[in-house]
């Protein structure tokens, strides 16, 4: 490897696209995660990075119209919370976070639900539209 190459990142936290293959998502780098899409909705970013690691874990995309204090969301999904990195700037963006307790079963919970079509999840960004 030439010392000006950067090393290829891998994806992190594969467990979430094998319970979403059935969906055949997309996953395109974004950010300092990557992105995963199925069809043109925008579902979560997985993200696993050393600068920011109090945000690691499983970044869900709320659809639009739903309140980021959504009480059935976050019974079902109790470990949910803002993300620090994005300063409270983008609401629609919430974080389960790779560090908490039951982290792969909260974020498979979050999978069931976009399995089942559950409309609270993902949205077509803009530049999809």
């Amino acid at each position: 490897m030439s010392p000006a190459s950067k090393p290829k990142r891998k994806v992190p936290h594969l467990f979430v696209l094998e319970a979403l293959d059935s969906l055949s998502p997309e996953v395109r780098p974004m950010f300092s995660g990557f992105a995963v899409y199925v069809g043109n909705r925008l579902l979560l970013m997985l993200r696993d990075s050393l600068k920011t690691p109090q945000d690691n874990g499983v970044w869900l995309v709320l659809a639009e119209g739903i309140d980021p204090a959504d009480a059935g969301l976050r019974r079902e999904l109790p470990s949910l919370r803002l993300i620090e990195t994005l300063g409270g700037k983008i609401g629609h963006w919430l974080l389960i976070p790779s560090d908490g307790d039951d982290f792969e079963g909260v974020a498979l919970r979050a999978c069931d639900l976009i399995l089942r079509g559950d409309r609270r999840l993902g949205r077509v960004p803009k530049s999809r539209r």
